[in-house]
């Protein structure tokens, strides 16, 4: 892969100068060479990647808690199908039930239908998985996907009906696409980043591990430190933290060097 840093606003007083990472594909590489990595899609056509705290589920290591369980009771009775994209027609009232959940939940216009067709029509969605309400005879939600079977699936835009929102069909949805994978025994599920404790329901999932700028972390203390890190003013960047490093490499930023997946040659 290609790499470029994009320069961001410095902290020339304290010595911070960050860059963003964005990575390009080289001929054989595909998107999981990139997800692996921390590097999720910044273009609907997988043709550009950005670096970020990304999220995932070793889906091997999964097992159904009692939460996810309780959630899956609350919604029996519903019904969902993983639909290869190019067998599922985009009729203009899916686009509807679409744009009427991003108004609500993302703002008006924020997803606009030009937007929501590209969506639709670009590399980044394979995959969808639908939901219905066979009671109600009513397609109840739909998820964008990416697979690169058996590797990965990326877990991207959920469209919901939220007059189901007592029964967390959200959350159903998610829990639902991290059991299918796990049965399809793909080995991992991206759920897209997590920089704040909003974004922590995502990792109520067992195997749930972030990365960390060196490589994939399962312990849920430190995302929770970092995320509380960054609601403060900072005068070092990460790893010049010796509180973190104590906290979590015990002080040893050789650990961290040794976990790093980046290698250059």
């Amino acid at each position: 892969m290609k790499l470029l840093f994009s320069e961001t606003p410095p902290d020339y007083q304290h010595y911070i100068f960050p860059y963003a990472i964005w990575a390009f594909p080289e001929a054989g590489e595909t998107p999981r060479d990139f997800f692996g990595r921390g590097f999720l899609p910044s273009s609907k056509n997988l043709d550009r990647y950005y670096l970020c705290r990304s999220l995932r589920i070793a889906l091997p290591e999964f097992s159904p808690s009692s939460e996810n369980r309780r959630i899956v009771r609350k919604c029996e009775g519903l019904t969902h199908e993983l639909v290869p994209r190019s067998a599922f027609t985009f009729t203009p009232a899916w686009r509807d039930f679409c744009l009427t959940y991003a108004d609500i939940k993302f703002g008006a216009e924020v997803m606009t239908a030009a937007r929501l067709d590209n969506l639709m029509n670009s590399k980044i969605t394979s995959h969808l998985l639908i939901f219905r309400d066979p009671a109600g005879q009513r397609n109840i939600g739909l998820v964008t996907l990416f697979l690169e079977p058996p590797y990965l699936a990326q877990y991207y835009y959920a469209f919901y009906d939220l007059n189901y929102y007592r029964r967390n069909l959200g959350i159903y949805m998610m829990t639902t696409a991290v059991m299918h994978f796990a049965e399809q025994n793909l080995q991992h599920l991206y759920l897209g980043s997590c920089y704040s404790r909003n974004a922590l329901y995502k990792t109520q999932f067992s195997g749930a591990e972030f990365f960390t700028g060196a490589g994939w972390s399962r312990d849920l203390d430190e995302l929770k430190y970092l995320i509380s890190r960054s609601q403060q003013p900072q005068t070092q960047h990460l790893f010049e933290s010796e509180d973190y490093l104590h906290r979590f490499y015990d002080g040893d930023l050789g650990r961290a060097v040794e976990r790093s997946l980046f290698h250059l040659e």
